[in-house]
């Protein structure tokens, strides 16, 4: 979907706003060439489009709060961006809009090994968190696997989440506190440095709010130690039933794995051609994934009951690992997967969909359906422990309206994932993919309710509009279920 560009920033209107921008951040910091806007108009859903007016790159709080500030005298749209690596359209940017980005922003502030936090700027990119602590014996356990390239920000922004998350939780549960310039230019603190504040909750309602709450600037994050023992199994089945079940099996037998992820045989096959581990073999149904970490007595018992159990449910094979370098060749195909399908066709577009786990062959049998069915293959890649899916469906752009109805699969897709008594998004966020779909999960009253959240932070809609919630420009589903200036909140859909 690409959207018309913006007007010329070249306007007299643009000018005292280039002037204002340009004393504030120096000129270095305010790009406005057609050419460099490029670089900045789309996100990781790059099928979505849209230049921005204006970007500008502050490197500090007041910065930011300056930035803002501009936007709301001159009652310019704007959304922020980090590394741009987000899959939901979340950073795309509004027309006549500014893009605030924080890429300088790249700071580890203070790293407080006692009482294990560290305060980081919005750049800092996810895996630096745990290279500055490594030599320590700490480490940051929220791991998307874009993590040696998505920043902290974006992180905050879709609450990600990534390979661990089903023993230690995502994002939100790694943020202690936040300092956050409001969308009326206002510099405000929120949380603390210790993990229960009393209180409303606001940093767990910032957390995932998508940009629509206001940008955070510096970030307290929890740091873990080190776990005394790591093993990694890789077990293949002849079909994703059998690695489903063995799944259900190893939760209910009540071990709690570091992180549990599958993959089926076109995506088995794809990274295997890019990245070559010479693990996956090539004509398993699906492979399984599942870490263990803890005591040392611990892991290794755990070791030998999964061990047993995807035997149990047909396992052909199970190779193991505990020292570092073979656990993260192990591991490498399901990092890349998403790169891997780049090289399967033209075009990819990826879903974040999440399901119950005894709902797993189920639905991985409906979209199965669903791709005989429209003639796009999809790969499966996912977390399994926890129900999270990430349908990448391929396609060629090329082809006349093929985007068009790939997009209608994947809103089948979470139609299945919402039925199944899922959600929308496990980690992606809903972003511009999925604003629409958002009444198949949330009633009305949902709906307005957390527009009045909105509007309390965001009174004038200008941070991120358009985004996480419906719209009724585009979509004709929420446009018919609410008359337009009902509340007061209206002005932000």
């Amino acid at each position: 979907m690409i959207l018309k560009n913006p007007f010329s920033t070249r306007s007299d209107r643009w000018q005292p706003i280039i002037k204002a921008f340009t004393k504030a951040l120096g000129a270095q910091n305010v790009i406005r060439r057609k050419d460099e806007l490029l670089t900045y108009e789309c996100d990781g859903l790059a099928a979505y489009r849209q230049r921005p007016a204006l970007v500008v790159l502050p490197r500090t709080t007041e910065e930011v709060a300056q930035a803002v500030q501009i936007c709301r005298e001159y009652q310019l749209p704007w959304v922020a961006r980090g590394a741009g690596t987000g899959l939901s359209g979340g950073a795309l940017p509004v027309e006549e809009g500014v893009l605030i980005v924080t890429a300088k922003m790249k700071r580890i502030l203070n790293v407080d090994l006692a009482n294990q936090r560290v305060v980081v700027q919005p750049g800092v990119i996810n895996n630096w968190v745990t290279q500055a602590v490594s030599g320590a014996g700490f480490y940051y356990a929220p791991d998307p696997s874009s993590q040696i390239i998505c920043s902290i920000g974006g992180n905050i922004a879709e609450n990600s989440g990534g390979v661990h998350c089903l023993k230690y939780g995502v994002t939100t549960n790694h943020v202690l506190g936040l300092k956050i310039v409001t969308p009326q230019g206002e510099i405000i603190d929120v949380g603390g440095c210790v993990p229960e504040m009393p209180g409303y909750d606001l940093t767990g309602l910032f957390v995932g709010s998508e940009g629509t709450l206001g940008i955070a600037t510096e970030i307290t994050l929890r740091i873990l130690k080190t776990p005394e023992a790591i093993c990694v199994l890789l077990a293949d089945f002849e079909s994703i039933e059998a690695a489903g079940g063995a799944v259900a099996d190893i939760i209910s037998a009540g071990i709690i794995p570091a992180g549990m992820e599958m993959m089926d045989n076109l995506s088995i096959n794809a990274v295997e051609d890019v990245v070559a581990t010479g693990c996956y073999p090539r004509d398993a149904g699906a492979i399984l994934l599942v870490e263990l970490d803890g005591l040392e007595v611990e892991v290794s018992g755990n070791k030998q009951r999964v061990a047993q159990l995807c035997r149990q449910n047909g396992a052909r094979q199970i190779t193991s690992a505990s020292d570092g370098e073979t656990r993260l060749k192990l591991w490498k195909g399901r990092k890349a997967a998403f790169a891997a399908a780049g090289h399967m066709s033209p075009n990819y577009f990826v879903q974040d969909g999440v399901i119950p786990r005894t709902k797993l062959v189920q639905v991985l049998g409906e979209i199965e359906a669903l791709s005989r069915e429209s003639g796009f293959a999809i790969a499966n890649v996912f977390h399994a422990g926890d129900g999270n899916l990430h349908p990448l469906i391929l396609y060629d752009q090329a082809v006349p309206g093929a985007f068009e109805q790939v997009e209608k699969v994947g809103e089948e897709i979470l139609r299945l994932c919402v039925e199944a008594g899922g959600s929308l998004s496990g980690e992606h966020g809903i972003g511009a993919d999925k604003n629409c779909s958002m009444p198949r999960m949330f009633n009305e009253v949902d709906l307005e309710t957390m527009q009045y959240v909105r509007a309390v932070f965001n009174p004038d809609g200008l941070a991120n509009p358009g985004k996480l919630f419906p719209t009724p420009r585009t979509c004709g589903e929420a446009a018919n279920q609410r008359p337009q200036g009902e509340f007061k909140g209206a002005s932000l859909f």
